[in-house]
């Protein structure tokens, strides 16, 4: 039985387990951010969701090696906006405030009020670049993705309106999210 160095190819992807991005976000899923501050974004990275991960596949007179490297998440931002990672973003800390991200960020322009559940759906599709080498020589690339969803909830600050004769404070009515 002659086997396609291709066919050794999959079978190491397989055993890659190759995972979806797991998708971090300042403000966090259950926060609320606010319209035109900054949004960071990033992924943790791990063997299976970021790479490098390499894995061998054999079988007597042929051995591949397959390694995979993420190359950039993109991100759909749920507004018609998309953002083009190249690395797996920067995580937030709250000294940094209200800066926006130095390397992977977003802002929205309008609230989330009108959408479904009150929040932007948001997509992360990381690009996998995988490459192999057989021990005949022959090599290749291939292309695949992965990919997570979140949503975040992005609301607008609201000015309180405070009784200078010491009545209550008393915040305008808006959408009810």
């Amino acid at each position: 039985m002659v086997v396609d160095p291709v066919t050794l190819v999959y079978e190491a992807i397989g055993e890659m387990h190759l995972a979806a991005p797991l998708i971090k976000t300042a403000p966090a899923p259950g926060q609320i951010g606010l319209v035109n501050m900054p949004v960071w974004l990033w992924v943790t990275k791990t063997e299976n969701t970021w790479g490098p991960i390499v894995r061998s596949s054999s079988v007597p007179g042929l051995s591949v090696t397959v390694t995979a490297q993420v190359k950039a998440i993109n991100w759909s931002m749920g507004d018609g906006k998309t953002v083009r990672c190249e690395g797996p973003g920067t995580p937030y800390d709250k000294s940094m405030g209200v800066k926006a991200s130095p390397t992977c960020g977003h802002r929205y322009v309008k609230t989330s009020q009108k959408l479904a559940n009150c929040k932007y759906p948001v997509t992360a599709v990381a690009q996998w670049d995988i490459t192999w080498q057989s021990t005949l020589g022959d090599s290749g690339q291939i292309a695949m993705t992965q990919q997570a969803a979140t949503q975040l909830r992005i609301g607008q600050a609201v000015p309180v309106l405070v009784d200078p004769n010491g009545g209550d404070a008393v915040a305008p009515r808006g959408a009810d999210c």
